[in-house]
């Protein structure tokens, strides 16, 4: 079988063993476990919130799932280690399967929510998420978020550091999945620093303290800029009573400079004459008035001739009349 498909095996088996031990240990605080094959068999270190129920009384409920494993998974010679889980309100999954538990008794989810993830960090973790998604209220699937603190979601850390649990509430209206991510307390993060404030650089980092010296950069560090500047150009920097007063000014060079502005002011200033926009608005009234003149010129002969032509009418009226 080639390397990939063995992953893949090795993948699937791993799932449909958590799936066994979540059906079977759910009652117990199932927290997840570890599987490392070794040439002495299987070893499956199983965590548990009640270590006593996945071992029964007197080792019975263990042996029954030792002889599960064989038959169904095909291992070799399983040997389960149970170990009690210390703080589990930091274990993504046992807070999971709490929270959904909680969903399924009739919690309102915006309740379960905020009391679940209060508990998580009041447990001293650095950071929770918990996210419902799903039919958490009608007949419309939606999503809703529970953020505290501070959480990583890609990268390596998202892998490594943040503790990841998944659980499903199986309501009337459908199902409800809860998903838990949580950060426990004193993960160290790539992106943490600290400040140790009583060691010695020397001690830490010589050749960098080495090359600071021969390049005098605590000389220069230590004096003023003034200082350091002229200590550069090889020439003495000046001291503070060196400097030269600004020189007084008599009140007759005021009055001069006074009276100079003032008769600057006083100058006459060129007026220039009219402007040619003027001078064309004024022709174009004169020619408006011109046309007007020949306008009513006109106008007027116009008048004299139909009376003309009236009287001629009003005669050869009157002549066929007599006639």
């Amino acid at each position: 079988m080639a390397d990939e498909h063995q992953f893949i095996e090795n993948g699937l088996q791993r799932s449909q063993i958590d799936e066994f031990f979540q059906e079977e240990l759910g009652r117990a605080g199932y927290g997840g476990m570890d599987v490392a094959k070794t040439p002495m068999g299987t070893q499956i270190v199983l965590k548990a919130e009640k270590p006593g129920m996945v071992i029964g009384k007197g080792g019975e409920n263990i042996r029954k799932v030792t002889t599960a494993l064989e038959e169904k998974f095909n291992l070799e010679d399983p040997q389960i280690d149970v170990q009690e889980v210390d703080e589990p309100d930091l274990n993504a999954r046992i807070v999971a399967d709490r929270l959904a538990n909680a969903l399924e008794r009739g919690w309102y989810f915006r309740k379960a929510g905020h009391t679940t993830i209060d508990r998580i960090m009041d447990a001293g973790a650095l950071g929770a998420e918990i996210v419902l998604s799903g039919k958490v209220t009608g007949a419309r699937s939606r999503v809703e978020k529970f953020n505290r603190g501070y959480i990583k979601h890609n990268g390596e850390p998202a892998e490594e550091v943040v503790d990841h649990g998944q659980g499903v509430a199986v309501m009337k209206l459908g199902t409800i999945g809860v998903d838990v991510k949580i950060i426990p307390p004193g993960a160290e993060l790539p992106d943490d620093f600290g400040v140790h404030e009583d060691m010695d650089p020397a001690e830490v980092v010589p050749d960098a303290v080495e090359a600071n010296k021969a390049a005098g950069v605590e000389e220069l560090l230590e004096g003023e800029p003034e200082e350091a500047e002229a200590a550069d150009d090889g020439a003495e920097a000046p001291a503070e009573d060196a400097v030269e007063p600004e020189p007084e000014l008599e009140e007759e060079d005021v009055e001069e400079v006074i009276e100079a502005e003032v008769e600057t002011d006083e100058e006459e200033v060129d007026i220039p004459d009219e402007s040619p926009i003027e001078d064309d608005l004024d022709e174009l009234e004169e020619d408006v008035e011109a046309e007007a003149e020949e306008l009513v010129a006109e106008m007027d002969e116009e008048d004299a001739d139909a009376d003309e032509a009236a009287a001629e009418d009003a005669d050869d009226a009157d002549e066929g009349g007599d006639a």
